[in-house]
């Protein structure tokens, strides 16, 4: 692993938290009915998905699927990407909302929400970051 491989990780990771706490403070707030219930979940969780986006982008850098056969087309590996990253997201959205609202039930409606709104909107960052070789020495081997 290349220390520019790991700039990579770093912007894809703070600029997925962009995208994704905009999506959960909004996502909140509507199903909460309280906007500064919202600010509060999306702020909270900002530096939990930030570690935990960076550990899973290592992860997935480092077992590199292509070299074995499986996951060699990039919209594949990408959806199995959104899939693994929506489960570790939800999860940490779901604690962090019944912690800061008390309500078991609110976190588990922000987080039945967040799966249907993340997945759409990561899988669009992962293809828009596909286009982008910042970062990588070689493509083919980091893809």
């Amino acid at each position: 692993m290349s220390d520019t491989s790991h700039k990579r990780h770093v912007f894809k990771a703070i600029t997925w938290r962009i995208v994704g706490t905009l999506d959960t403070m909004l996502l909140a707030w509507i199903i909460s009915g309280n906007p500064l219930t919202g600010l509060k979940i999306g702020l909270a969780e900002v530096l939990t998905k930030l570690v935990l986006y960076y550990f899973h982008e290592r992860l997935w850098y480092s077992i590199n699927l292509s070299k074995q056969g499986v996951l060699r087309e990039s919209r594949k590996r990408h959806l199995a990407k959104t899939f693994t990253w929506r489960i570790v997201g939800t999860l940490d959205t779901m604690a962090i909302s019944w912690f800061i609202t008390g309500d078991p039930l609110i976190g588990v409606k922000i987080g039945i929400a967040e799966l249907l709104t993340k997945m759409v909107l990561y899988y669009l960052h992962e293809r828009v970051w596909y286009r982008f070789n910042f970062g990588l020495k070689n493509r083919k081997e980091n893809i």
